[in-house]
Protein backbone atom coordinates (compact mmCIF):
# COMPACT_ATOMS: atom_id res chain seq x y z
CA UNK A 1 0.00 0.00 0.00
CA UNK A 2 1.46 3.51 -0.94
CA UNK A 3 -0.64 5.89 1.58
CA UNK A 4 -1.16 9.33 0.02
CA UNK A 5 -0.88 12.43 2.30
CA UNK A 6 0.33 10.46 5.38
CA UNK A 7 0.27 13.67 7.38
CA UNK A 8 -3.11 14.60 6.45
CA UNK A 9 -1.94 17.75 4.60
CA UNK A 10 0.68 18.84 7.30
CA UNK A 11 -2.20 18.42 10.38
CA UNK A 12 0.01 15.72 11.80
CA UNK A 13 3.43 17.94 11.40
CA UNK A 14 1.54 20.74 13.46
CA UNK A 15 0.96 23.09 10.74
CA UNK A 16 -2.25 24.08 12.21
CA UNK A 17 -4.14 23.80 15.67
CA UNK A 18 -7.53 23.67 17.44
CA UNK A 19 -8.03 27.28 17.81
CA UNK A 20 -7.63 28.38 14.10
CA UNK A 21 -3.47 29.55 14.30
CA UNK A 22 -2.26 28.52 11.16
CA UNK A 23 1.92 27.81 11.11
CA UNK A 24 2.80 27.32 7.84
CA UNK A 25 2.33 29.36 4.06
CA UNK A 26 0.28 26.23 3.49
CA UNK A 27 -2.02 26.22 6.27
CA UNK A 28 -2.48 29.64 5.44
CA UNK A 29 -4.15 28.91 1.75
CA UNK A 30 -5.47 25.26 2.19
CA UNK A 31 -9.41 24.74 1.93
CA UNK A 32 -9.24 21.06 1.41
CA UNK A 33 -7.39 20.59 4.46
CA UNK A 34 -10.08 22.77 6.91
CA UNK A 35 -12.96 20.50 4.73
CA UNK A 36 -11.23 17.15 5.64
CA UNK A 37 -9.16 17.47 8.67
CA UNK A 38 -11.08 20.24 11.09
CA UNK A 39 -12.86 18.40 13.46
CA UNK A 40 -12.55 17.92 16.90
CA UNK A 41 -11.62 14.68 16.74
CA UNK A 42 -9.22 15.12 14.34
CA UNK A 43 -7.17 17.72 16.63
CA UNK A 44 -7.46 15.16 19.62
CA UNK A 45 -5.25 13.05 17.34
CA UNK A 46 -2.92 15.83 16.76
CA UNK A 47 -3.01 16.59 20.55
CA UNK A 48 -2.31 12.95 21.27
CA UNK A 49 0.30 12.27 18.48
CA UNK A 50 2.19 15.71 19.80
CA UNK A 51 2.38 14.52 23.37
CA UNK A 52 3.83 11.32 22.27
CA UNK A 53 6.41 13.21 20.43
CA UNK A 54 7.27 15.15 22.89
CA UNK A 55 7.46 12.33 25.20
CA UNK A 56 10.04 11.15 23.01
CA UNK A 57 11.79 14.75 22.00
CA UNK A 58 11.14 13.84 18.78
CA UNK A 59 8.91 15.81 15.91
CA UNK A 60 5.70 14.87 15.59
CA UNK A 61 5.74 14.10 11.94
CA UNK A 62 8.52 11.34 12.57
CA UNK A 63 5.99 9.91 15.05
CA UNK A 64 3.56 10.08 12.66
CA UNK A 65 5.20 8.78 10.08
CA UNK A 66 6.96 5.76 12.05
CA UNK A 67 3.15 4.65 13.05
CA UNK A 68 1.93 4.43 9.54
CA UNK A 69 5.21 2.61 8.21
CA UNK A 70 4.90 0.20 11.59
CA UNK A 71 1.42 -1.13 10.17
CA UNK A 72 1.01 -4.15 7.99
CA UNK A 73 0.87 -3.84 4.44
CA UNK A 74 2.45 -0.48 4.03
CA UNK A 75 5.46 -0.24 1.72
CA UNK A 76 6.46 3.55 0.76
CA UNK A 77 4.11 6.73 2.01
CA UNK A 78 4.31 9.09 -0.42
CA UNK A 79 5.52 12.68 1.63
CA UNK A 80 4.85 15.41 -1.05
CA UNK A 81 8.35 16.43 0.30
CA UNK A 82 9.14 20.24 -0.53
CA UNK A 83 11.75 20.85 1.81
CA UNK A 84 15.05 19.19 2.95
CA UNK A 85 13.22 18.64 6.41
CA UNK A 86 10.78 17.04 4.93
CA UNK A 87 12.71 14.56 3.58
CA UNK A 88 15.05 14.39 7.17
CA UNK A 89 11.89 13.22 9.08
CA UNK A 90 10.78 10.68 7.07
CA UNK A 91 14.08 9.12 6.97
CA UNK A 92 14.21 9.21 10.69
CA UNK A 93 10.72 8.07 10.87
CA UNK A 94 12.40 4.54 9.39
CA UNK A 95 14.61 4.39 12.45
CA UNK A 96 11.66 5.05 14.98
CA UNK A 97 10.86 2.13 16.43
CA UNK A 98 7.23 2.68 18.80
CA UNK A 99 6.26 0.97 21.55
CA UNK A 100 2.55 -1.01 21.72
CA UNK A 101 1.79 1.41 24.59
CA UNK A 102 2.52 4.77 22.36
CA UNK A 103 0.16 2.86 19.47
CA UNK A 104 -2.12 2.30 21.35
CA UNK A 105 -2.25 6.11 22.76
CA UNK A 106 -1.45 7.21 18.87
CA UNK A 107 -4.71 5.30 18.00
CA UNK A 108 -7.18 5.76 20.66
CA UNK A 109 -8.51 8.79 19.99
CA UNK A 110 -8.51 8.06 15.83
CA UNK A 111 -12.34 8.29 14.88
CA UNK A 112 -11.96 6.96 11.14
CA UNK A 113 -12.96 9.75 8.27
CA UNK A 114 -15.47 8.89 5.45
CA UNK A 115 -13.51 7.68 2.04
CA UNK A 116 -13.49 10.66 -0.45
CA UNK A 117 -12.94 11.36 -4.05
CA UNK A 118 -11.02 14.34 -5.21
CA UNK A 119 -13.36 17.01 -7.08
Amino acid sequence: MLPYSPLARGTLAGNRNRQGERRTARAEDDPLSDERYHTDADFDVVDRLAEVAAERGTPPAQVALAWLLSRPGVTAPIIGATRLGHITDALAAGQLTLTGEEVQRLEQPYVPHAVLGHS
